[in-house]
């Protein structure tokens, strides 16, 4: 082990547990730096607090990224390929550490990082902040300390040298990915692909939802944004409907006509996905808004009626011969032993015998014969279906 070595920034002690490989790498801006972390307490035990390894990723940052812990792209442009190294950093450069580290719980839950924020109100907003769900990180949030990192080099990559994700890209680029990747979408439906091309709309909304974020609600270019984001919901939601996700369908065009009432298209999409699931009186109510709304649509609308008529009408008569047939298996099944002897021919129930009595000797004679012809051997009741 090196001894601690000082790099020229306040608050930041290097220790080298673990030579790298070759000549410095290149951090050129862009470049895709994957490494594991170890963050721990300064105390005794050394407490941790994340571990890479144990949740089964490596992190990924890219330089000149604007990562919420800046400090981490100083400590990795200080390493080698393979190198492993403890980082001390002074509570200067560790203040936001507990954000961060419930965004990376969070995804390696499976949640949604940001869907707390998205969804709850300004005043609900500013309650959250006080908690991040996570005891050690609220702890640590009002106590900011020194932390301990340590961190492996895996792999420094350049630009060119991997695919940048829609997250990854500036807002020049992500405007111009947008149609590029709404093309491809719209290519992919066509052949059929329905689910790689919902994979496309979906990056092209992410990049735009982003752009929003710079904008301020409801002003001219938020709105141009917001126009751009329901087509591109519809394109998806025109995929779900081809596979048969009719539900995901309701909800995402209800959601655009809540903001959005008049767009036609979202009332012809959540038509259709009323039809499939058989809500008669709201597909034809939305039919009913598309001719409101657009007139030159009635051709289309009398064709999803007829095709909505002729479905229902196929529905009713299954449901007619299923009644039919119920009924006919019900008059096959065998009556009940009361229908077939009345009460007055059935022999009088059998005294109790005492358990210490001898056992009785078997029954015969024509008593005999009416029991058993009442429950022939084998036989049983047949049971009825609904």
């Amino acid at each position: 082990m090196d001894a601690a070595l000082l790099l020229n920034v306040e608050g930041i002690k290097k220790t080298i547990l673990h030579g790298g490989k070759g000549e410095l790498p290149n951090f050129i801006t862009g470049s895709r730096v994957t490494f594991h972390f170890r963050t721990t307490k300064c105390d005794e035990d050394r407490t941790v607090i994340d571990d890479s390894r144990q949740v089964g990723q490596p992190m990924h940052i890219i330089v000149g990224n604007m990562f919420k812990l800046e400090v981490w792209e100083i400590l990795l442009t200080s390493m080698r390929v393979s190198e492993v190294a403890e980082f001390w950093c002074d509570t200067i450069h560790t203040g936001v550490y507990p954000i961060l580290s419930r965004s990376l719980r969070q995804m390696a839950e499976g949640k949604d990082p940001t869907e707390w924020h998205a969804h709850t109100c300004g005043l609900a907003n500013m309650f959250a902040y006080h908690t991040l769900g996570y005891e050690d990180l609220d702890e640590l949030q009002k106590e900011p300390q020194p932390l301990i990192f340590v961190i492996e080099l895996l792999q420094v990559e350049a630009p060119s040298e991997y695919q940048r994700e829609t997250w990854n890209l500036s807002n020049d680029e992500r405007m111009r990915v947008v149609p590029v990747l709404h093309g491809e979408g719209n290519r992919l439906f066509k052949l059929g692909r329905y689910s790689e091309a919902s994979t496309k709309y979906q990056e092209a909304i992410v990049c735009l939802r982003n752009l929003q974020t710079k904008e301020k609600p409801w002003e001219v270019q938020w709105l141009k944004l917001e126009k751009m984001v329901n087509t591109l919901i519809l394109n998806y939601c025109q995929c779900l409907l081809m596979e048969e996700e009719y539900y995901a369908v309701l909800g995402h065009t209800s959601d655009v006509l809540r903001h959005h009432p008049g767009i036609v298209k979202a009332y012809y999409v959540r038509a259709r996905a009323h039809a499939e699931v058989w809500n008669e009186a709201e597909a034809k109510a939305d039919l009913e808004k598309v001719l409101e709304l657009e007139p030159s649509m009635q051709k289309a609308v009398r064709r999803q009626l007829r095709l909505l008529e002729s479905r229902l009408q196929e529905k009713r008569e299954e449901e007619r011969l299923r009644c039919r047939n119920m009924l006919a298996e019900g008059a096959r099944l065998p009556r009940s032993p009361d229908a077939s002897h009345p009460p007055s021919s059935l022999p009088p129930p059998a005294r109790p015998r005492s358990p210490l009595a001898p056992p009785a000797a078997a029954a015969t004679g024509p008593a005999a014969t009416a029991l058993t012809s009442l429950h022939p051997p084998g036989s049983q009741q047949m049971p009825r279906h609904f």
